[in-house]
């Protein structure tokens, strides 16, 4: 079977490439994915797979933007039923270069990769579909919205009831990587992605002329001691060897050269993996933000948004789908990853079901972009990882419906 899987992607290839180059230049942001699913949909309707669209819907009042695919083998009757999972959003950044495929939408780009990773589970679908004389099962294919936004299209597939009927026994999930060379997969056991929350601090004084310090309340000031003090939370309150960052990346203080405002606007991230350690943070955090704020005459309004929980792969699928690449891709192409402190969506299957996260090696020095880091504006792949990740994602689902 794994040689016929071969075969089929091989000859899917060039297809896949066309798609992904579709859906790069075509980029939509979080729960905005119509076109992006319609494209998506059109291409397993023509191959006859049966899909239901609509899911994931932010509210009562919209329009989901997800879609599963069922694809069903033939070869005998089998209630078994593995999930295979892609995320289908982008980003709010201006794409720099790719001629013939760079994003036609102003401001947006697919500058994490999903549009590879929608290509590919496509890609495995289909075959699985021209094989499904050959295996016995379901293979469900998760095509997901809003994996960049809170909540986070897992949570509302999740909540909809999409897993009910029929029912995974696991999912499993990839990402593409610039890091790891193209060719290469990586795995790691239990614990892989952290927890991420969104932190967002309004600092309140009394503004005024700058040159007059002493009639005011300098909010700039305390935004800048906050943003430094909030740092003895990770160096003197974390325990050691317990991963934590509390990073700051916005800071907004409309004044001037001589103009204190009334107000600066911090927003920032928190990123954990234990769970009751995050819980106390988010008491301790507001709590110290007020207390320094207020030491200083200041005040401050916290808004914390509780994000996705950490990604913790199951041992004993994660074992199995390793065990898949290796006979896939050669124990030489398959290495061990370190927790990662990114923050991923998938996390909530693997709340509700048996998960497997892994990476996909895209990056190739002679490739423009490919080893670029994600989220940034020249990021590009090797698509030659497309075959790659397609076929393990087939292959891996194959073997898991024998083991229902």
């Amino acid at each position: 079977m794994i040689d016929r899987i071969k075969k089929g992607i091989a000859e899917l290839h060039p297809k896949m490439v066309q798609w992904r180059r579709h859906l790069h230049a075509h980029p939509e942001l979080s729960f905005q994915e119509h076109n992006t699913v319609a494209y998506v949909t059109e291409q397993l309707e023509a191959e006859g797979i049966e899909v239901r669209k609509g899911v994931g819907k932010l509210n009562a009042d919209s329009k989901g933007t997800g879609l599963i695919a069922l694809v069903k083998g033939e070869k005998a009757t089998s209630n078994a039923c593995f999930a295979i999972r892609a995320d289908l959003d982008a980003l709010p950044i201006t794409e720099i270069g790719k001629e013939g495929y760079c994003s036609t939408a102003p401001g947006v780009m697919h500058a994490c990769g999903h549009d590879a990773h929608t290509t590919m589970v496509l890609g495995a679908g289909i075959a699985l579909h021209r094989l499904r004389k050959h295996w016995s099962g379901t293979v469900m294919l998760v095509f997901q919205p809003g994996e960049e936004k809170e909540p986070g299209g897992a949570s509302l597939l999740i909540k909809e009831g999409v897993f009910n009927d029929p029912k995974p026994s696991g999912i499993v999930g990839q990402h593409v990587t610039p890091e790891l060379a193209i060719g290469k997969v990586g795995f790691r056991s239990g614990p892989f992605m952290a927890a991420a929350d969104e932190l967002y601090i309004t600092v309140k004084g009394k503004g005024g002329h700058a040159a007059s310090p002493h009639m005011l309340i300098d909010t700039v000031l305390i935004a800048a001691h906050l943003i430094t003090s909030l740092q003895q939370v990770v160096s003197r309150r974390n325990k050691p060897g317990r991963p934590m960052v509390l990073s700051f990346g916005k800071v907004i203080a409309q004044g001037a050269t001589n103009i204190i405002p009334d107000e600066v606007h911090i927003a920032g991230t928190l990123r954990t993996f234990d769970e009751a350690w995050r819980s106390e943070l988010h008491i301790l955090i507001p709590q110290l933000s007020k207390d320094l704020a207020k030491s200083m005459g200041g005040d401050v309004e916290f808004n914390l948004v509780k994000g996705s929980p950490a990604v913790v792969n199951d041992p004993a699928l994660n074992e199995r789908i390793r065990a898949a690449a290796i006979a896939y891709v050669g124990e030489e192409h398959v290495v061990e990853m370190d927790i990662r402190m990114g923050a991923e969506d998938f996390a909530y299957y693997t709340q509700v079901m048996p998960g497997c996260f892994f990476r996909l090696g895209t990056g190739n020095p002679n490739k423009p972009g490919s080893t670029s880091g994600l989220h940034r504006a020249e990021f590009d792949i090797d698509e030659d990882a497309l075959a790659i990740g397609a076929g393990l994602m087939a292959w891996s689902a194959i073997g898991e419906l024998k083991n229902c």
